[in-house]
């Protein structure tokens, strides 16, 4: 295989139907209050993990949850999954302090995420 590391998962993003009751499970499954709290999204960080629950699956139109890896190069690294068969369904983006995402979809249509701090 190639060049750019991938560090392993860092966030996991959940749709969710009913933000308030969702907002209540993980809060008990977590042990914590969430670190982010808006309308539009809730977000736990423990253990090194970022655990987000967006309402209605958000803009990208998430139906199941994404795993999105920490990835030292995310241009490098997504230039050789799509060449190993995936196809890009977000392009990278920036969605603020310096933090890039992008999603792609492996052969069977499980979609995952890549996530690069600058």
């Amino acid at each position: 295989m190639t060049g750019s590391s991938t560090e392993g998962i860092k966030i996991v993003l959940h749709p969710v139907s009913d933000l308030e009751k969702s907002k209540a499970v993980y809060s008990a499954l977590l042990g914590s209050p969430p670190q982010h709290d808006s309308s539009y999204y809730v977000g736990y960080d423990v253990a090194g993990q970022h655990i987000g629950l967006v309402p209605g699956g958000g803009p990208q139109g998430m139906t199941s949850p994404v795993a999105y890896w920490d990835v030292t190069d995310l241009a490098a690294k997504l230039t050789e999954v799509t060449a190993a068969g995936a196809t890009v369904t977000e392009p990278p983006h920036e969605v603020g302090g310096g933090r890039l995402v992008a999603s792609f979809t492996d052969p069977d249509g499980n979609v995952l995420g890549l996530v690069q701090d600058r």
